[in-house]
């Protein structure tokens, strides 16, 4: 009993650096610009307000650019969820020559910094007449580095498969799909809850795209609406900021209590065999 106390205790301690932060944006977004500079600091409101998240929603179309960061990382995800899928279980289950070269290839795609394609990325999709849209969004994530770790993440996890389990199907008449599809892809669960997580958050976090690719205030999504709650000065309106970071954090937050388990199983079966 002693000891399970002292465990908790430790993980307790070890949670405040991560947990503090978030305690101090949520209850700062409900103070007044006064109360966020006084000294000494206060860990509640002594005033709550909500006059922040009103100016959240009146300075700029915060609704329709959280709406924005929504459906693109679910398009992102699903997209993703399905190219990697396939791909990743090509290269676990399908023998054919080359396989490895074409993966490392693959892999290879990790090692490029995404500043380092951006130009020919944005002269590419500025010929297509696809700047100030979503595709830009969309398409980069789904078949870049992220679809390359996914895919890594999916294979990972097909290898640790029996083949017995394929066999079987082959019995019951099922072709090279049908073993992908009613088969592995059940079992892949904790993969796919990981790789979902993964995308998601990287998908809802994208800075750097959408301030080369987007213009148009109704087109940005929320890393980029973030910066834009600014006084006449140019200064940064901390509560208002506070407070919709507050708002961007939840999608993240929820997404992660939800598939938390999967996310765990599937990095830890992911690395069981390579």
């Amino acid at each position: 009993m002693r000891l399970k106390l002292v465990i908790y205790g430790v993980l307790l301690v070890c949670c405040v650096p991560f947990v503090f932060p978030i305690w101090w944006m949520a209850t700062t977004s409900l103070k007044p610009v006064s109360e966020i500079f006084a000294f000494p600091p206060t860990l509640l409101p002594g005033s709550p307000t909500m006059d922040a998240y009103r100016q959240v929603f009146e300075l700029q179309p915060f609704g329709r650019q959280y709406v924005n960061s929504l459906y693109i990382a679910l398009v992102v995800t699903l997209g993703t969820l399905a190219v990697s899928a396939l791909a990743g279980y090509a290269f676990a289950r399908i023998r054919f020559r080359g396989a490895g070269i074409v993966f490392v290839i693959v892999l290879s795609g990790l090692l490029v910094p995404v500043e380092v394609t951006i130009i020919p990325l944005y002269k590419m999709f500025d010929a297509f007449g696809l700047v100030d849209t979503h595709w830009p969004l969309i398409l980069i994530p789904m078949l870049g580095a992220p679809s390359v770790l996914a895919t890594f993440i999916m294979r990972q996890f097909f290898i640790t498969l029996p083949a017995e389990l394929e066999e079987a199907g082959r019995v019951d008449g099922l072709g090279r799909f049908g073993l992908f599809w009613r088969v592995c892809l059940p079992l892949a669960r904790p993969a796919i809850g990981a790789v979902s997580i993964f995308t998601f958050l990287h998908s809802w976090n994208l800075y750097l795209e959408p301030i080369v690719f987007l213009s148009s205030k109704q087109k940005f999504t929320i890393p980029q609406a973030l910066t834009q709650y600014v006084d006449a000065y140019g200064g940064p309106m901390w509560n208002t900021q506070l407070a919709a970071a507050t708002l961007s954090a939840l999608p993240v937050l929820i997404i992660f209590v939800l598939a938390q388990r999967q996310f765990v199983e599937g990095l830890a079966q992911t690395g069981l065999k390579g």
